[in-house]
């Protein structure tokens, strides 16, 4: 160290180089969040999707599973109609007694538009029980639900679009053709606190399936959840965007749902909803083959058996003999 010079204060040379880095690594964070906001793909203008198909009278017998085939739930899916106005309830009986019970209310006139959408879901199944409900004609939203231990209550007044879709993707989709490239609707994600977010829905091609030996082919299609705004730039760089959800339709002139891996609730695992045929215990099918050898056992070859004849002769009436003349 040279004589007559004051000694450098590394002390302070550290902090500033320290705030240096700081400030560096702060904006460089800020930068990739404004690119991927600005940079992001625009979304298709949103629309109520046109009835092409009505809905009606319907029951459908379901089977929830994990993606490794492990049966967790039996759904049903019942559908009245009333003029344009249609009511669907999904529900699920999970086999450590939850349930998850949807009813969606919605008209079909011109256009498909949501009336009220509720929910309720319970049990071990899920970690926070709720209950939303939806009223989209005045956009008013309340959620219950309990966080550790404790009951909270959401209530919000929104302003919500006309192509709000909650309840409706299978009823969109047996509408929309597989030939429109995209598809864009909105909907009110319940995390337990609403936001709206944008659904794009894209068809990813023809698959084939079967039943009973009999081949077909089923359109796939991707349904794409995208939050707008920083929050959605946030989640995107912090790899907590939204699973996709895959859904196949059989189209035709009665287009039908035969399969959808999808969450059920936000932050969920990804489920398998199939269409499942009735199985009938043994003894309903032994109380039939009773039945019908029974029936064919009371005629031989057309013609009654020995015991049903002496059966019909026993009841024939005695004939009159007619007293002789004196």
């Amino acid at each position: 160290m040279a004589c007559g010079k004051a000694a450098p204060d590394t002390s302070s040379l550290r902090n500033r180089e320290f705030s240096v880095r700081s400030a560096t690594r702060g904006s460089f964070n800020f930068a990739r969040i404004l690119a991927v906001v600005l940079l992001a793909p625009s979304l298709s203008r949103a629309e109520p999707v046109v009835v092409a198909h009505s809905e009606g009278l319907a029951h459908g017998l379901l089977t929830l599973r994990s993606l490794d085939g492990t049966i967790l739930a039996a759904g049903d899916l019942i559908q009245t109609s009333n003029g344009r106005r249609v009511t669907t309830r999904l529900v699920f009986r999970f086999k450590d007694g939850s349930t998850r019970d949807e009813t969606t209310v919605y008209t079909q006139r011109r256009e498909f538009r949501l009336i009220s959408n509720h929910v309720v879901q319970k049990g071990p199944t899920f970690k926070m029980p709720m209950e939303s409900t939806i009223d989209a004609l005045n956009g008013q939203v309340t959620v219950r639900y309990t966080e550790d231990g404790k009951e909270k209550l959401i209530e919000e007044h929104l302003q919500l679009p006309a192509d709000i879709s909650n309840g409706l993707i299978l009823a969109l989709l047996k509408n929309i053709s597989p030939k429109t490239p995209k598809t864009t609707v909105s909907m009110l994600a319940i995390t337990p606190k609403p936001r709206l977010v944008k659904l794009e829905i894209v068809p990813a091609g023809e698959e084939p399936f079967s039943t009973a030996g009999y081949e077909r082919e089923a359109t796939h299609y991707v349904i794409k959840v995208h939050v707008p705004g920083v929050a959605g730039a946030i989640g995107s760089l912090l790899g907590k965007t939204p699973p996709d959800s895959h859904i196949w339709m059989l189209g035709g002139e009665a287009p039908v749902c035969v399969k959808s891996e999808s969450a059920l609730f936000p932050g969920g695992p990804t489920w398998r909803i199939d269409p499942v045929s009735p199985v009938w215990p043994p003894s309903s099918a032994s109380t039939s083959t009773r039945s019908s050898k029974d029936a064919q056992g009371a005629m031989v070859q057309g013609r009654p058996t020995s015991s049903a004849r002496a059966a019909k002769k026993e009841r024939r009436p005695d004939r009159h003999v007619p007293t002789p003349k004196q």
